[in-house]
């Protein structure tokens, strides 16, 4: 099972990059939970959700364990940094998390200017994108092609179909392949 938390501010996507992770896992035949939390607030309160893919039934929905934290802020960091597994995965928004934060030693850090990259490619709503194209190359739990074509199937059945994606997406892979 891979225990996941996508986590940032309302209105930064966090809510949706697990959306897409959920949606990937269940296309792959997996079992999938995904359970959000949020503030009352719409955009710039806090938002989190929960992702757990299996093989097997999940008993319950919330993450004691992660494998991986996608943290769009410091504050994600603060809340969730704890209880990343040894060796667990932390992904990095560094656009928006400070440069001299410290880490734990016993889990990989990739930092990946998320935000930043989104801007430059014209989608500023695509940094999740971007950190979902860097967690399926540094993760074994996933695959860069698949995971590739899992979310453009994603978008495509809303009906949001944009190329940009693809883009933010390949960019945050070549940004992951530097750190590895």
């Amino acid at each position: 099972m891979v225990e996941i938390i996508c986590s940032g501010f309302g209105g930064q996507g966090v809510l949706v990059t697990g959306m897409m992770l959920a949606d990937a896992g269940m296309e792959s035949g997996k079992m999938v939970t995904w359970y959000p939390s949020y503030g009352s607030e719409m955009r710039g309160g806090t938002a989190n959700c929960s992702v757990k893919i299996s093989d097997e039934e999940i008993p319950s929905p919330y993450c004691d364990e992660l494998d991986v934290l996608v943290a769009m802020n410091d504050a994600s960091i603060d809340k969730f940094e704890k209880i990343i597994k040894k060796d667990g995965l932390l992904l990095v928004n560094s656009s928006l998390v400070s440069a001299d934060r410290a880490y734990r030693d016993d889990i990989r850090v990739i930092r990946i200017p998320a935000s930043e990259i989104g801007n430059e490619l014209g989608n500023v709503k695509g940094s999740n994108v971007v950190l979902l194209g860097a967690l399926s190359y540094v993760s074994p739990d996933f695959d860069v092609d698949y995971m590739r074509g899992a979310i453009n199937h994603f978008f495509a059945k809303k009906g949001k179909v944009n190329p940009k994606n693809a883009m933010c997406f390949d960019r945050g892979v070549e940004e992951a392949k530097k750190q590895c």
